[in-house]
């Protein structure tokens, strides 16, 4: 990478991208490293995040380093008027790295250009998010074996989902097929279909998630739609719940089908091999496992009540098995349909 900044998944080539993978299995294996020790992190959440901000937090403290800066905007001299240029420059007088994330396309790019220290890029509004698409990549590498040749169907919001736009242009080096699922409201930008079309990419759109898409597909990567990207709240509220995933839906599936989520979500049910949904308990999401839940390792007995996580490292039940790799978690089916995979 010529720049020492990550704010596109285009800042990255082929090779880079499959050496990092590489990489990855023996961070996963030993996450606990001094890589980062002496070095100060600024982790600046210009926007709500949970799963992303502590993420990356774990991951410099498991590094060695230490972490400052905000989760919310409110606290910070942003809200005074301070412009994001003098936030940056500012910030990067005391720390050796600066993880973004911000509501504006764009903002990081911007602040790559005026900072002294490598930025990353934890996702600029609608536009990138490339840290998860290295997930993403790795999630399905492992799980599938191989990057090259999948069909991957891309469900729900792909106007707005950043994820789906860094997942696109990181695969284009595999030889994908992709399925476009969405309504017209949240259909893929024309300039990512232009993008697919530049680079020989084979790409089909509908607004049906029918049963041809589902039994073809290697890959099915379901968004959220995300309330913070709309104005018109009506909008929002036509479009939320247009897609949902149920078991029955997957019994003609390959059995080799990976499904990645974002969860928490109300539109997965699996209930007939992982009974689980989420809810609020305090105003914070948690997610309801219908059996035991032992975080040593050991087998389940789903007769026993519900037990409630707020916080999960490790997960045992009878019918499937959970590999960790940070975030997400993938969650393996054993038992029929065999091999589906949940990302939570």
């Amino acid at each position: 990478m010529e720049n020492e900044s990550l704010v596109s998944i285009s800042d990255f080539s082929k090779q880079e991208m499959l050496d990092l993978l590489e990489d990855m299995k023996y961070f996963e294996a030993n996450p606990n490293r001094k890589l980062l020790e002496g070095k100060v992190v600024a982790t600046l959440f210009f926007e709500p995040s949970t799963r992303t901000r502590l993420s990356f937090e774990t991951a410099v403290n498991r590094l060695g380093g230490r972490v400052i800066g905000f989760s919310d905007a409110a606290t910070s001299s942003s809200s005074k008027g301070e412009t994001l240029k003098d936030t940056i420059m500012m910030v990067n007088n005391y720390v050796d790295l600066i993880i973004m994330r911000h509501y504006l396309e764009g903002a990081a790019r911007y602040a790559s250009e005026v900072s002294r220290v490598p930025v990353i890029n934890a996702g600029d509004g609608a536009n990138q998010h490339p840290s998860q698409t290295m997930l993403d990549l790795y999630s399905i590498y492992k799980t599938q074996g191989t990057l090259r040749d999948l069909t991957i169907t891309m469900v729900g919001d792909l106007k707005y989902g950043r994820t789906v736009h860094s997942l696109l242009m990181a695969m284009s080096y595999f030889n994908p097929t992709f399925n476009f699922v969405a309504c017209n409201e949240l259909q893929m930008p024309q300039e990512y279909k232009d993008f697919c079309n530049e680079h020989g990419i084979r790409y089909r759109e509908t607004r049906e998630f029918s049963p041809d898409v589902i039994n073809e597909s290697d890959i099915i990567y379901m968004t959220r739609v995300q309330r913070e990207r709309f104005s018109d709240l009506e909008e929002y509220e036509r479009v939320k719940n247009l897609y949902n995933l149920h078991n029955s839906m997957l019994d003609d599936s390959k059995p080799t089908v990976r499904i990645l989520h974002p969860l928490p979500d109300g539109r997965l049910r699996l209930s007939r091999y992982l009974l689980a949904d989420d809810m609020m308990d305090n105003g914070r999401e948690q997610v309801r496992i219908h059996g035991t839940v032992d975080i040593s390792n050991t087998v389940n007995d789903f007769t026993k009540p519900p037990v409630f996580l707020p916080q999960i490292r490790k997960l045992c039940f009878p019918v499937f098995e959970i590999h960790h790799c940070h975030r997400p978690f993938i969650f393996t089916y054993r038992q029929a349909p065999p091999l589906n995979t949940v990302r939570l």
